[in-house]
């Protein structure tokens, strides 16, 4: 498959699940049961055992890293962020994990809705389910800062 066949599959695609299975409603600020768009998006660009520092988490977002230090520190507030896990091949720099409570703060403010997006995965048999979550990981695998898996 060519890159540009690969490109319009998932532009005509995406869209169409994300009407099925997008949440109806709007996100309030940090607290403790939801997120905030830009927090939910920080979020999602950690991962749980490869921390990332935050000038690396603020060049890839596009972001100034001094807004993001700010939100950095109200979700390690909040216990979605754990800033103390230092960096592989670098035990200077402050690594940032997303911990259980962030992961569980992800899966309850996606713009994909739990319920919906099983409704529609349970359309497909087990090995189709598989290779779709596999497809899009590799995907977003490949949107990542290099060198971390997320």
């Amino acid at each position: 498959m060519t890159v540009d066949r690969a490109a319009e599959i998932i532009q005509f695609a995406y869209p169409q699940i994300y009407f099925a299975c997008h949440t109806r409603h709007g996100r309030a600020r940090s607290g403790p049961a939801s997120l905030s768009a830009r927090d939910a998006q920080v979020l999602v660009h950690l991962d749980r055992e490869q921390p990332m520092t935050l000038t690396t988490l603020a060049r890839h977002m596009g972001l100034a890293a001094s807004t993001l230090s700010e939100a950095v520190k109200q979700l390690a507030a909040l216990g979605y962020v754990d800033k103390a896990r230092r960096v592989e091949g670098d035990r200077r720099q402050v690594g940032l994990a997303l911990t259980r409570k962030g992961v569980e703060a992800v899966r309850s403010s996606s713009v994909l809705e739990t319920p919906r997006l099983k409704r529609v995965l349970r359309r497909l048999a087990p090995a189709d389910r598989a290779r779709v979550a596999d497809a899009l990981e590799l995907l977003a695998a490949a949107c990542r800062p290099k060198g971390h898996r997320s």
